[in-house]
């Protein structure tokens, strides 16, 4: 059976579309990779808003404090966001499973910047502990 990538999840082929035909979309909390498609989905829909204090609450419930110093130090020095390793929300986000080990989870996570055939891509490199599935790194991948 192959698997899909849809926003994050993933997906047996017979189960990505509902009975209407919309694309399914579910996780678990016992996952870490839909752990980082939740933050980033939430994240993401939450500077396009506008909304710091639920950027920042997010931030805290989702990733180390560690990770959350350094992304401070990272976004003072490169006047971007950190998390995003942009100034600007991208159109579109993708999350699949990289690989584990040594207790950590590592993920892909593909943003992508404007729509058409234009469109740009940045791809992170996420990891999580296993132990605790917060974020505890996010680096250019």
């Amino acid at each position: 059976m192959n698997t899909v990538v849809l926003k994050g999840e993933f997906m047996p082929d017979e189960q990505t579309e509902d009975q209407a035909g919309s694309p399914v979309r579910e996780g678990s909390p016992d996952s870490a990779v839909d752990r980082v498609a939740d933050f980033y989905g939430a994240y993401i829909d939450a500077v396009d808003d506008g909304t710091d204090d639920l950027g920042d609450e997010l931030r805290a419930h989702y990733l180390t404090e560690d990770l959350r110093q350094r992304l401070a130090a990272w976004e003072e020095a490169n006047h971007a966001d950190g998390v995003l390793r942009a100034q600007d929300v991208p159109t579109h986000w993708a999350v699949r499973y990289h690989d584990s080990g040594a207790g950590h989870l590592f993920t892909t996570v593909t943003l992508t910047w404007g729509t058409g055939p234009d469109a740009g891509h940045t791809r992170l490199a996420v990891q999580s502990d296993l132990s605790t599935k917060l974020i505890s790194d996010i680096e250019d991948g």
